[in-house]
């Protein structure tokens, strides 16, 4: 039974390791943080769950621009109650 709760999540998570071995080594690396966006994305959706940890992926990818000063954003320990 935890198998079948936890099988959405483990695709989720399995899509970002085929994108982080084989799509973006292709693609370039082009992310202004560390831990690269595919990592920040893994680390919170496998802390936070898909809906917490994609939205806190989601917001991060977005922030990803050359606009944006980038450094080192890690994925914080929890959430407060504003989400992020």
């Amino acid at each position: 039974m935890q198998f079948l709760r936890n099988l959405p999540k483990q695709l989720v998570l399995a899509l970002i390791r085929f994108y982080q071995t084989f799509l973006s080594p292709v693609l370039g690396s082009n992310c202004i943080y560390t831990p690269t966006c595919s990592h920040y994305t893994y680390e919170a959706i496998e802390r936070f769950g898909i809906i917490k940890g994609g939205w806190l992926g989601a917001k991060r990818i977005a922030r990803c621009t050359p606009w944006h000063e980038g450094g080192y954003d890690p994925v914080p320990e929890r959430l407060d109650d504003h989400g992020h």
